[in-house]
């Protein structure tokens, strides 16, 4: 029987591929949808799962990798002191402003951390030295967002606050699709950008009888100027201190000693900072419902072009249908024909579907930076999900055979 589920189903070539095009744009609907959730949900703690920091300390208000309070620098020391801690290192992240020689500014998210750190994760270089970073007011945005910040080349200059930044290389593999351009520096270049006020003036004038009013920033400021960033001191306020437990640490242990040396904080593993930060932008954002909708939305408009499809496939075949059951076969025997028609749909449209997306997704990553993740598990899942949809369609065919009467052979 299953060469008669195979002619029924190349029989009409046009309607195949029009069949296999619906299947490919809902497959593709639901592995995309799929794809940026896992890839926006892993891009939110692409820093923290990239770290060799076995604990995360923070205030005890933090919500996410990026949304906390500060803390005093000078727990890194305390924290140094505690038993069972190999490493401490800070770490400073906060949203400040950028501003390009043209005038155009951006929000950017500040990552300092120490250039010789063992534990912060600042990607992989594509162009310069991490070293370079000890320099005074040097930057090494991600290079997925250079067009944002209107950056090309190392060397570009620009302004962070009211102080001067240079270029000095690009990483890549480290934005958050959630947030703005990570722009990676030194501790001290770190709290002097984002302690610095904006330097501007005020130009007036009437017009129409109103006086009116408006900050100009200066634009260019010379660097040579401004003195040089001062290292971190014990008052000085940073975001996190990263810590790597001694071999054979306890890490729940551990984490009740920091939170005690350390007051009004709260020490996470790297898997709960990492959960924690995922959790909050897929499920308290809505992003998780916005895409898990579209994915619906593509299974839905699946299982209508394949029901549709099949149902016309029965009803124009209806005779030969008939025949078989007036030659004692089964009503089984023709469920079975439909359902393997429903099979070989759902295998033909989801290969191409799936190549497609993974094609997609390295161009998106490699030019936007955006992740579309297709893991193997993500894969299978949507294979079962095809195939569900493909012969849930073909039980509303088989309602068409069920009461066919024989006799249907005989009539003119």
């Amino acid at each position: 029987m299953a060469s008669v589920a195979r002619k029924n189903l190349f029989e009409d070539i046009p309607r195949f591929l029009v069949a296999q095009a619906g299947i490919m744009f809902a497959v593709s609907l639901v592995t995309i949808q799929t794809g940026i959730l896992n890839g926006f949900s892993r891009s939110t703690s692409t820093l923290v799962d990239g770290s060799r920091a076995d604990i995360w300390v923070g205030a005890q208000e933090m919500v996410n990798l990026q949304l906390t309070l500060p803390i005093p620098a000078g727990m890194v020391q305390q924290a140094q002191a505690v038993e069972g801690v190999a490493v401490a290192e800070a770490m400073i992240t906060r949203t400040t402003t950028w501003r390009s020689p043209s005038g155009d500014i951006s929000t950017v998210q500040i990552m300092g951390f120490d250039p010789a750190s063992s534990l912060f994760n600042y990607g992989n270089l594509s162009e310069g030295r991490v070293e370079d970073l000890q320099q005074p007011y040097t930057v090494i945005p991600d290079q997925a967002n250079r067009a944002s910040i209107h950056v090309s080349q190392v060397g570009d200059r620009a302004n962070i606050g009211s102080l001067p930044t240079r270029v000095v290389g690009f990483t890549r593999g480290t934005q958050s699709i959630a947030s703005s351009t990570y722009v990676f520096t030194s501790l001290k270049n770190a709290n002097a950008y984002l302690n610095s006020a904006y330097t501007s003036t005020t130009s007036c004038r009437l017009q129409d009888g109103q006086l009116i009013c408006s900050n100009l920033f200066e634009r260019t400021i010379n660097p040579d100027a401004v003195p040089e960033p001062r290292p971190l001191s014990p008052t000085d306020v940073i975001t996190y201190v990263l810590v790597k437990a001694e071999p054979g640490t306890d890490l729940e242990a551990l984490k009740r000693r920091l939170e005690q040396a350390l007051p009004n904080t709260k020490a996470y593993t790297k898997e709960e900072m990492s959960n924690l930060t995922q959790r909050y932008w897929v499920q308290r954002t809505g992003i998780g419902f916005v895409l898990g909708l579209g994915a619906t939305v593509g299974v839905i408009v699946g299982m209508v072009i394949v029901g549709q499809i099949l149902y016309s496939s029965v009803a124009d075949h209806i005779r030969e249908f008939g025949t078989l059951k007036a030659m004692g076969a089964s009503d089984w025997v023709i469920y079975r024909i439909i359902i393997e028609q429903a099979l070989w749909m759902a295998i033909l449209g989801y290969i191409p579907s799936v190549a497609l997306c993974l094609g997609l997704g390295a161009w998106t990553f490699a030019t936007q930076g955006i992740t579309i993740l297709i893991t193997p598990m993500t894969a299978i899942g949507i294979l079962g999900i095809t195939v569900g949809m493909c012969v849930t369609s073909a039980l509303f065919a088989i309602q068409k055979v069920t009461h066919v009467d024989p006799a249907i052979v005989f009539k003119a």
